[in-house]
């Protein structure tokens, strides 16, 4: 297997070059990070409805379209990025996703341990230090070949996370800075200045490429030649361009920012017939936190809503519609225009 330790690239290589290597069945593992920052997303979502894209052309923050699933991220040359290449026939590669993850995350959760941090695997793709991610991951299928793509977070910056995403008010905005806050840390956050000294980029590439040769062997030195720079500059004109950034374009009244595994972010909108009803709340494994519905309905008595708000805090998503059905049976509230059925729809997960 060939070994491309790059160390800083252009933005767009530090994209073009694993799905160059997909495309041409060279199974590899490189290294790499952005000289300059970037937002990416995953290969499914609406770019209009994931990115504040005004604010990235005023800040010439560039945007890219990957061909991997998850989430739209903030990328900066604070995240030291793997790609695994490998063909889809290789025998090394498990027969489920789940087992794909946790064999091939195991050498960045053993890196994180060599330089004393706790890190632990937990399905189906996260790395996580004391129930915090430290490590973001995705497997996608490019070619005749299975990606897998992560990073090392040396450092992150949440308010620049926060403000490329496309949300439906600044308070949903503060809550997902938030709570990206309480579940994401980094190398520098556990622990400290070291991040700047011993824990270079330099030294973590090459902890990752020991421990990526416990798996795979030694590796062969991976050069940029002719042939994987022509594939680059071919792709790179086709995935660099509006058509393939703005590839989806669906309508939506729903907003979901995932986190980590098992805690999101939701919008929620529905017209009632008795008014506008707007829900942001928070899932943490199962449960609803932070709940908080607004609107432009009338109810009585005017504190109707404070209760509900109360009533679903806590609650695991299983019992919504119990904690619905219940709070609509009341006979002390009245909430014209608006029955159980729309607010399970505002609500449901």
């Amino acid at each position: 297997m060939e070994l491309y330790n790059l160390g800083k690239v252009p933005w767009q290589e530090s994209q073009l070059i694993y799905h160059s290597l997909a495309y041409m069945g060279r199974e590899a593992l490189v290294l790499l990070s952005p000289a300059s920052p970037y937002v990416c997303i995953g290969y499914h979502q609406d770019v209009t409805r994931e990115v504040d894209i005004d604010f990235c052309r005023a800040n010439h923050i560039p945007i890219f379209r990957r061909e991997v699933g998850g989430g739209a991220v903030f990328l900066d040359g604070d995240q030291l990025f793997f790609h695994l290449i490998l063909r889809a026939h290789n025998p090394a590669i498990p027969s489920s996703k789940k087992a794909f993850y946790q064999k091939f995350l195991q050498p960045i959760v053993d890196l994180h341990r060599q330089i004393g941090i706790p890190a632990e695997y937990k399905p189906v793709n996260d790395i996580v230090v004391n129930n915090r991610k430290i490590s973001g991951t995705g497997v996608g299928e490019i070619g005749e070949c299975v990606v897998l793509v992560g990073n090392l977070i040396l450092d992150f910056n949440y308010q620049m996370m926060s403000r490329i995403l496309n949300v439906p008010d600044e308070k949903f905005r503060d809550k997902v800075r938030k709570t990206i806050e309480d579940n994401l840390t980094t190398i520098r956050r556990e622990i400290g200045d070291q991040t700047g000294t011993r824990w270079d980029e330099a030294n973590l590439n090459a902890l990752m490429c020991e421990e990526f040769g416990k798996l795979f062997g030694s590796f062969d030195s991976g050069v940029k030649d002719d042939e994987l720079v022509a594939m680059m500059e071919k792709l790179g004109a086709q995935m660099i361009n509006d058509a393939w950034l703005y590839r989806k374009g669906k309508p939506v009244s729903r907003r979901s920012v995932k986190i980590r595994s098992g805690v999101e972010v939701k919008h929620r909108m529905h017209k009632a017939p008795g008014g506008l009803i707007r829900a942001d709340f928070e899932i943490w494994d199962d449960q609803l936190s932070r709940v908080s519905i607004s609107g432009d309905f009338f109810c009585f008595p005017e504190d109707s809503i404070d209760q509900l708000e109360s009533m679903l805090e806590g609650t695991s998503t299983a019992e919504i519609q119990q904690v619905l059905t219940k709070f609509c049976s009341r006979q002390d509230i009245e909430i014209p225009g608006i029955d159980l059925d729309d607010w399970i729809k505002v609500l449901s997960i």
